[in-house]
């Protein structure tokens, strides 16, 4: 196995283009496991960590965020959270300190796990994935269209991820996420929301209870039309219960060793309400302190 080293992300692109079967590898918290178990052996690998253009983030000139792909999760919650609060509450629950030290966005998404603790809230957030090829230049893929198949994205062979790109919340965000035990743990399954009251629109996402991260997306427009958008009544219990249903209908789980198809459902089911609960309760005393 080859191991390469590029100091720039043109090196990089090179490297990726010569040898487009080459993994790439940042924080090594995916890839390093199924080399250790022998579930994959590549022909090299492109270790990423020295190219610097990756670690940094920015504000862009329409208002939206572009978080490089080496940044990590520490990093996402000490200098992010207040400005994507959902996706900062995902990387709370990546594995222990030394995990969230080393990993990052960019890595969850170029291993495309359903079980990644990331993929919920970036599709919540209307997220968009920017990549680049050597070739071809640069491409945009929103995160709806990212994910295709279990650990398959839609990164064409010479591509690497540079970035993504994601507004400051509009609204209240939140992520749950079920595991067998309370820390360092694969979700069972996840869900994340993302209100936008002035918008009058709500974003989800639901992980680890699909072959991909996808959107709940008659949920979604359920929720548009029927919430008080005004913030001044609380959630009724009518509405929760069909919001539940419908992020639970959006999931298509399987039995695995980690939980049932059934209980998956039900665990979506009781995220969406809680998640939406918290979040609507924040709207409803941001509401009245304005009032």
């Amino acid at each position: 196995m080859d191991f390469l080293r590029p100091t720039t992300w043109s090196e990089a692109l090179a490297a990726k283009a010569e040898t487009p079967e080459a993994v790439p590898i940042q924080g090594g918290t995916d890839v390093m496991v199924e080399i250790n178990f022998d579930v994959r052996r590549p022909v090299a690998l492109i270790d990423l960590n020295q190219v610097a253009e990756l670690g940094d983030w920015e504000p862009m000139a329409d208002g939206r965020l572009r978080v490089g792909a080496g940044v990590s999760y520490t990093r996402v919650i000490a200098e992010l959270g207040d400005k994507l609060p959902g996706l900062a509450q995902a990387s709370r629950t990546v594995g222990s300190p030394q995990i969230r030290n080393r990993g990052s966005v960019g890595g969850n998404l170029g291993a495309a796990s359903p079980a990644g603790d990331s993929h919920p809230p970036l599709l919540a957030g209307d997220a968009v994935i920017e990549v680049e090829s050597a070739a071809r230049g640069t491409r945009m893929i929103p995160a709806a269209e990212f994910y295709l198949g279990v650990k398959r994205s839609a990164l064409e062979p010479d591509e690497l991820i540079r970035a993504f790109v994601m507004s400051p919340a509009a609204g209240p965000q939140y992520f749950s996420k079920v595991g067998t035990r309370n820390a360092m743990v694969i979700a069972v399954c996840s869900f994340a929301i993302a209100l936008d009251p002035a918008g009058r629109r709500a974003g989800t996402g639901i992980g680890s209870a699909a072959p991909t991260p996808r959107r709940a997306v008659a949920a979604e427009e359920f929720l548009a039309a029927e919430l008080d958008w005004t913030g001044s009544a609380p959630l009724g219990t009518t509405l929760l219960a069909r919001f539940g249903e419908l992020a639970a209908q959006a999931a298509s789980p399987i039995d695995d060793v980690r939980g049932t198809a059934g209980y998956r459902r039900h665990a979506v089911s009781v995220m969406a309400r809680r998640t939406l609960t918290w979040a609507w309760n924040d709207y409803r005393e941001k509401a009245a302190a304005c009032a």
